[in-house]
């Protein structure tokens, strides 16, 4: 299987299961529901979009909570059957979830539940804390810790005996239980607001400034056709690794054919800065 084959079958789904076309009730412009309706730009590069994937549309409508859902089940099974073929360059036992996991499930987190009971424990510091430092990510990729015998496989690294490395986490005999280390967390948007891109901002520094440990690949992926919308996120470093298009290929194909200049200046920028990345491109990213 190639990671070719892969990228056309994460397109297809997303054709079939998630777009669908909209029509404006004002002015009867039908447009994919990626766009933003009210903007003529993002109408004909999604429309581009739409042509160059060349995917089957279904007929129907389809709820927004119900298409970032859709969205972020199609991605996780993307990334899991791509991060797979290249397991022989990051070996390891991994999980993949989009159940909204807590990252107090994970090594690097786990202090945050403690401090989570405590603070619901105690209005004052309810009040003063909330709860927006424990974050769900959209997609979570961990790591199970590693049992001797994996370390022991080709020689002998590890002795039992021996009061040595004995406290990292990677380490499976150091503590009890089976342990999960976050290795990545993914950040899905079908579409870009100024609000939305926010948010995951916020996600991303609270990863860094809470962890115990090794930070952990933060990274978004998103659908949204407009440069000037996906660069909200895109610019900038110390936050997001890098931000990557379901499709970007297509993305400036688009542009370039409807010969919009100010979106193909801002998307040639956020590629050449190494801000903006194609999906493909995201296993190979993970493994690094």
């Amino acid at each position: 299987m190639k990671i070719e084959n892969l990228r056309k079958e994460y397109h297809q789904r997303i054709c079939q299961d998630i777009v669908r076309i909209r029509k404006d009730s004002g002015t009867g412009i039908e447009y994919p529901n990626f766009a933003d309706g009210k903007n003529k730009s993002s109408i004909k590069i999604a429309w581009e979009i739409v042509e160059h994937l060349g995917g089957a549309l279904q007929p129907g409508s389809i709820g927004e909570q119900t298409v970032g859902i859709l969205f972020e089940v199609v991605t996780k099974e993307f990334l899991e059957k791509a991060f797979t073929l290249l397991t022989h360059l990051r070996p390891g036992r991994w999980h993949y979830s989009t159940t909204q996991t807590t990252i107090s499930g994970f090594d690097q987190y786990e202090h945050l539940a403690y401090l989570d009971e405590v603070i619901r424990r105690d209005k004052g510091l309810s009040s003063a804390f909330g709860g927006d430092y424990i974050v769900k990510p959209d997609i979570v990729i961990g790591r199970y810790a590693v049992p001797d015998s994996e370390i022991n496989l080709s020689e002998r690294v590890l002795d039992s005996k021996n009061a040595i490395a004995t406290l990292t986490p990677l380490r499976e005999s150091n503590y009890q239980g089976k342990r999960l280390l976050l290795h990545a967390s993914v950040s899905c948007k079908w579409t870009i607001r100024s609000d939305r891109s926010q948010n995951t901002r916020t996600e991303a520094l609270n990863l860094i400034r809470n962890r115990k440990g090794h930070l952990p690949h933060i990274v978004a992926v998103t659908a949204e056709p407009l440069p000037t919308r996906v660069s909200s996120l895109a610019l900038g470093t110390g936050d997001l690794d890098c931000v990557y298009h379901f499709a970007l290929p297509e993305l400036r194909s688009a542009v370039e054919d409807i010969r919009n200049e100010d979106q193909l200046d801002i998307l040639i920028m956020m590629i050449e800065g190494r801000r903006l990345r194609d999906i493909s491109d995201l296993p190979f990213d993970l493994v690094a």
